[in-house]
């Protein structure tokens, strides 16, 4: 079963739940704000994927900051912004058990697809 991983509101986060309800594929949902994220969970994903990928830095939260936070931060200091702000978090983030994918993009949805129907096959 995949875990998506998200807000609630974001537009991104919705089109890809309807997208795998349409598609059939097993899924649950797990918001940010409301369910939390544990500092260990977003750990292994930096460690995993990256801070550049994590990382939003086009939404308002990011703009939002002063501009001490927003000049070289650690990875340590991302995921302490990551925590405390986690609309600062891309997504949504597909956990597919083994490994995580971040985005919905055209090319995301076309490799996730892919996933899927090896899955299935």
């Amino acid at each position: 079963m995949i875990t998506v991983y998200g807000i609630k509101n974001c537009d991104t986060v919705r089109k890809a739940l309807k997208w795998l309800e349409a598609r059939g594929a097993a899924h649950q949902f797990h918001d940010f704000r409301k369910d939390g994220l544990a500092r260990d969970q977003l750990e292994s994903w930096v460690a995993e994927l990256g801070t550049d990928i994590l990382l939003n830095k086009r939404g308002t939260t990011w703009r939002k900051l002063p501009d001490d936070q927003k000049e070289n931060p650690g990875e340590a200091a991302i995921i302490d912004l990551l925590l405390t702000h986690p609309a600062m978090i891309k997504r949504p983030v597909f956990d597919f058990g083994g490994f995580r994918r971040v985005g919905f993009s055209k090319r995301d949805q076309a490799e996730i697809a892919a996933l899927l129907d090896g899955e299935i096959a």
